[in-house]
């Protein structure tokens, strides 16, 4: 028996392509310049292409911890599994990379250029305690007023010539510039159809809604196995049954619930949380590729349980939320792969593989289980921790 036959029967659906009003040229990575003929080339897209995904990633979690608003985060996480799943591409998985550059540039400078108003006002501060009124007292009251007026004025100009990291440096140019423009009487215009475009590329209607309706959809599938599952009463060991009835129907819904959440981002038609026939049939096409993205899907994200034990203020959740993109972020983009690889093979793997991949899952599945059903006991959130699932749904603590 051949190891490979050319698929004839059951069509596989295709994928949609890239909708044609966006431009996925400028979201994706620019090519790698060779090391050895350009190496300064090199060295300079290493730097900004870290710099881009470092500040998407603390942007993404910035917004995630963020009530409601979090659901752009999930968008912006489903839209990149709908963008790889689309393309095949990895260098297309860093979305708003065009955008987010610029958001780091402006708080990375802004940072820089209060930090002096910081240690103004603390030498200011130091001065008026130990002498009121006195010479450093008077000298730091006229120089710290000025040193604001300064700085304000400088960061809005920069902010209006574009927010760019060299725009924060030469303020000169930004006061010209702003003459320049002015005297034209072109000014407001310029600053109006650059937030315009600005906020344009953030698509933010788009990814809020894909992100709400990806939520509800995933929490749909997961409701009835997970109450079943918290269902368990220490008061009432009867109650376990239903939690034990409960396990085979969780490892089941987790382990369609990726793929169909997914299949949705790609198409955003409601009815793709309901065609398991459509995935299970680009399961048979990438059963290896599937066994990927769901191993690596769970793995990343039971850890993330353990930072429930304490939950932090609510203006710092931010720095667990970077942990939480950080770690299911792959998981989206392999499981984006692992779709376009099942959608896009033209020939049929051995049968054999199928078998040894589900083979693999039940244990796999069945120990994640087995320790969802213990994490109530760690958590602050009791067993409401076990509706979060923060793999699949909101990516917050």
């Amino acid at each position: 028996m051949e190891d490979e036959e050319i698929i004839s029967e059951e069509a596989v659906p295709e994928l949609p392509v890239e909708p044609a009003d966006v431009d996925i040229t400028s979201y994706r990575l620019p090519p790698f310049p060779h090391p050895l003929h350009h190496p300064i080339q090199a060295l300079v897209w290493t730097v900004r292409a870290a710099f881009g995904i470092t500040s998407l990633i603390l942007l993404l979690a910035v917004v995630a911890a963020i009530p409601v608003v979090n659901f752009l985060a999930l968008g912006y996480l489903l839209e990149v599994e709908a963008r790889v799943a689309r393309t095949g591409k990895l260098r297309n998985a860093f979305l708003l990379l065009d955008v987010a550059p610029r958001i780091g540039s402006i708080v990375l400078c802004t940072w820089l250029w209060l930090a002096p108003l910081r240690f103004i006002s603390v030498l200011w501060n130091d001065a008026h305690w130990i002498q009121p009124d006195g010479p450093a007292d008077r000298t730091w009251s006229v120089v710290a007023p000025l040193a604001a007026m300064f700085v304000g004025i400088h960061l809005c100009l920069a902010l209006a010539r574009g927010g760019s990291f060299w725009c924060f440096f030469r303020p000169i140019k930004n006061l010209r510039w702003m003459l320049q423009h002015w005297s034209a009487g072109d000014y407001l215009d310029i600053a109006n159809s650059g937030i315009r475009d600005f906020i344009s590329r953030l698509r933010l209607k788009h990814h809020f809604l894909l992100g709400v309706k990806g939520w509800a959809g995933t929490l749909l599938i997961l409701l009835i196995p997970t109450a079943l599952l918290a269902a368990g009463d220490p008061d009432n060991p009867a109650t376990y049954l239903l939690s034990l009835i409960a396990a085979p129907f969780m490892m089941l819904a987790l382990s369609w619930a990726p793929f169909l959440q997914a299949h949705f981002a790609v198409t955003g038609e409601w009815r793709a949380f309901s065609q398991v026939g459509t995935i299970r049939q680009y399961f048979k096409r990438a059963p290896i590729a599937w066994l990927c993205a769901i191993v690596l899907t769970y793995v990343l994200s039971f850890p993330l349980f353990l930072a429930k034990v304490y939950l932090l203020p609510q203006d710092a959740r931010w720095f667990v939320t970077t942990i939480f993109i950080v770690s299911i972020y792959p998981a989206k983009v392999v499981t984006g792969w692992a779709l376009h690889r099942a959608a896009t093979r033209s020939t049929k793997p051995w049968f054999g593989w199928r078998w040894i991949t589900r083979a693999l899952l039940l244990p796999l599945l069945a120990l994640y289980v087995f320790l969802l059903f213990f994490t109530p006991t760690i958590s602050e959130h009791g067993k409401l921790v076990l509706f979060e699932h923060h793999a699949l749904l909101l990516p917050v603590p």
